[in-house]
C-alpha cells in the first residue's frame, strides 16, 4: 500500500506539473501581420550609438590601459574591447560626457601625456583624472572600432571661444594655426565630426540654466563652433557636421518648447540639426534596485518603466511637430538605459552595475520603440559603453565579458539603416499584480539588401507564447534566426561564466503560408524570413 501510494502521489505530482504546459499547447497563437509589400521610414543606424564618459572605469581600464600595459593594446587602447565593438558596428561614440563634458577643458588632453595636467573628477567619485585619454586618443579609438565622432563641447563652465577653438583644432587644415598645432601633436589630416553636442544637461549638471538662458548660449555656441573640414562643407552635404542642442530631461517639456521655438524663429546666423532627450529606466533616484538580486516584481516594474520611452517620444515629438512639421530636426536620445544601485564594494560615483537578461529585454524594447518612431528619432546613445550603467562590455584587468545587452546589439545589426515595414499584432497581456503590459512586441524591417527581418519580444517571464505570422504580399519559404533567453530573468554573464546568456540559433515552421513559432518566456527573437 505504501509503495502504491507513493506511485500515485508521484504520478499526481507529475500530472499537476504538466498542466500548465498542456494548457500552453492549447493556447491560441498570437497573431502578427507584416505588410511585407509596404515600406515605412528609414531606421537610422545612429540609434545604435554608444556613450563613453570619463566616469569610473568606463575609459580608464575599460578602453584605455596605456601603451606600456601588459594587456594587449594598440597605442594604449585595449585590443579585446576594440574587437568586440567592431563586431557590433558601433555607428558613433558620444564623448567626453555627460556631466564630465561641461567641466572638460580640451587643452588638458593634448600634447605630451607626461605634461598634461592632473585634475579631480568632481562629478564622478572624486577620482583623479590624468588626461591620458584626450582628443587624439578618442579619435584613434573610434578609428580602431570603425565608428564616428559625437563630441560634446563644454557650454557649462567653458566659453564659446574655447569651444570654437577646439572644433577648429579638430577640423582645420594645416594652413590654419589650429591645424598646425594638431599636426605637431601627431595628426596632420583633419578629423570628421558627425555630431557636435552643444552642451550637456544644462538644465542640471551643465549649469542649472533656465531654458531661455540656454537658448541664448546655444545661439552663440552654434554660430561660432565652425567645422573647417573641407569634406564636411555644404548644407546639403550628407557628411556635414550635425549640431545637437540640449533638449528635455525626461518628461520636462521646457527645453523642448524653448529650443524648438527659437529654431523656428531663427535667422541665417545659427542652426541646429538635432535635439537631445535624456531618459533612464529607473524607478526612482537614488537608484535602489539591485542589478542581480531581484525578482519578478522588480522585473515587471523596470519593463513598465522602460516602455515610458514611447510616451516620452510622442509627447516631445508632438511639441517638435508644432514647430517642425517636416521633421527636419531629429530627436536624438543620447542618454538612455537602466540605472541600478552600485555593485557592493564598488567605489561611490563609479556607477558599476551588472547586466542581466532583464537588461537585454530593456534594450530590445527600446530599439523597437526607436524603430517605430524612425521618422523623428534618428539617433540614440546607450549609457554607457564599458563598465558603467547598462554596459555592452565589462572588464577586470585583463579579463573581458560581453553582456546580454551586447548580444542584443549584435542581433539587431540588420536594423541598421533598414526600412521599417508596417506591422500589426495581437499582443496579449502580461500581468504582475497591478502591473499590466503587452506580452508581445514586434517590429519588422527590410535590411539594406532587401531581406525581411522580424523582431519578437516575449516579456512574460513565465509563459511561452505561440505566434503565427502572416505576411501580406509575400509567401514565406524559410524563417530562421537567433534567440536570446535564459533560465532566469536575473541571469548574467560573469568573468567565471561568460556564456550564461548568449544567443542560440532558432528556426520557425512554415504552415499554410504563414510562419509559426513558439517564443520562450522572457526572450528576444530575431527572424530572417525569406521566400
Amino acid at each position: 500500500m505504501q509503495r502504491t501510494g507513493l506511485t500515485f502521489l508521484t504520478a499526481l505530482a507529475a500530472s499537476v506539473a504538466l498542466l500548465p504546459w498542456a494548457a500552453m499547447a492549447q493556447q491560441s497563437p498570437a497573431s502578427v501581420t507584416v505588410q511585407a509589400d509596404q515600406r515605412g521610414p528609414k531606421i537610422d543606424r545612429d540609434i545604435f550609438g554608444q556613450f563613453a564618459e570619463h566616469l569610473g572605469t568606463g575609459i580608464y581600464g575599460g578602453v584605455w590601459v596605456g601603451k606600456n600595459s601588459s594587456i594587449p593594446n594598440v597605442r594604449g587602447i585595449r585590443t579585446d574591447v576594440v574587437e568586440a565593438l567592431r563586431a557590433i558596428k558601433v555607428p558613433n561614440v558620444r564623448w567626453p560626457g555627460g556631466c564630465f563634458a561641461d567641466e572638460y577643458h580640451w587643452r588638458d588632453g593634448i600634447g605630451d601625456p607626461k605634461k598634461r595636467p592632473v585634475t579631480v573628477n568632481a562629478n564622478w567619485g572624486g577620482s583623479i583624472e590624468n588626461n591620458a585619454f584626450g582628443t587624439h586618443e578618442y579619435f584613434d579609438f573610434i578609428d580602431q572600432i570603425g565608428s564616428e565622432a559625437y563630441v560634446s563641447i563644454n557650454l557649462g563652465s567653458g566659453t564659446y571661444q574655447e569651444a570654437a577653438e577646439w572644433v577648429a583644432y579638430m577640423t582645420a587644415d594645416t594652413r590654419n594655426t589650429a591645424g598646425q598645432m594638431r599636426a605637431a601633436n601627431g595628426r596632420k589630416e583633419p578629423w570628421k565630426i558627425r555630431y557636435l553636442g552643444i552642451g550637456n544637461e544644462n538644465w542640471g549638471c551643465g549649469g542649472s540654466m533656465r531654458a531661455e538662458t540656454y537658448v541664448d548660449e546655444l545661439k552663440r555656441f552654434s554660430r561660432f563652433s565652425r567645422n573647417y573640414n573641407p569634406a564636411q562643407q555644404g548644407t546639403d552635404n550628407p557628411q556635414a557636421m550635425r549640431r545637437v542642442a540640449v533638449g528635455p530631461d525626461d518628461k520636462d517639456t521646457r527645453y523642448t518648447e524653448a529650443v524648438m521655438k527659437a529654431w523656428k524663429e531663427r535667422d541665417w546666423a545659427w542652426n541646429i540639426e538635432g535635439l537631445s532627450l535624456h531618459s533612464y529606466t529607473v524607478i526612482k533616484f537614488p537608484a535602489a534596485y539591485d542589478s542581480v538580486n531581484f525578482g519578478e516584481k522588480e522585473y515587471a516594474e523596470i519593463l513598465q518603466s522602460t516602455l515610458r520611452m514611447n510616451d516620452l517620444i510622442e509627447m516631445h515629438g508632438a511639441i517638435m511637430d508644432r514647430y517642425d512639421p517636416e521633421k527636419k530636426v531629429p530627436l536624438i536620445v543620447d542618454e538612455w538605459g537602466t540605472w541600478y544601485a552600485k555593485l557592493p564594494d564598488s567605489p561611490e560615483g563609479y556607477l558599476q552595475q551588472q547586466n542581466s537578461l532583464r537588461d537585454a529585454m530593456v534594450a530590445a524594447l527600446n530599439f523597437n520603440i526607436f524603430a517605430r518612431h524612425a521618422d523623428r528619432v534618428r539617433g540614440a546613445n546607450i549609457a554607457q559603453m564599458v563598465n558603467v550603467l547598462q554596459a555592452m562590455i565589462l572588464t577586470d584587468k585583463d579579463r573581458m565579458v560581453l553582456t546580454p545587452t551586447y548580444h542584443i546589439h549584435k542581433m539587431y545589426l540588420p536594423f541598421q539603416d533598414a526600412t521599417l515595414v508596417p506591422t500589426s499584432l495581437d499582443a496579449g497581456t502580461y500581468r504582475f499584480g497591478e502591473i499590466s503590459m503587452p506580452q508581445l512586441d514586434a517590429v519588422a524591417v527590410r535590411d539594406m539588401t532587401g531581406k525581411l527581418w522580424l523582431s519578437l519580444v516575449n516579456v512574460d517571464p513565465n509563459r511561452p507564447m505561440p505566434v503565427r505570422i502572416r505576411l501580406a504580399g509575400v509567401t514565406p519559404g524559410t524563417a530562421k534566426g537567433q534567440q536570446l533567453t535564459a533560465g532566469a530573468v536575473n541571469a548574467i554573464n560573469s568573468f567565471d561564466a561568460p556564456d550564461m546568456v548568449t544567443p542560440r540559433q532558432v528556426s520557425a515552421q512554415i504552415e499554410n503560408g504563414a510562419v509559426a513559432i513558439e517564443l520562450p518566456a522572457k526572450s528576444v527573437t530575431m527572424l530572417l524570413i525569406e521566400p
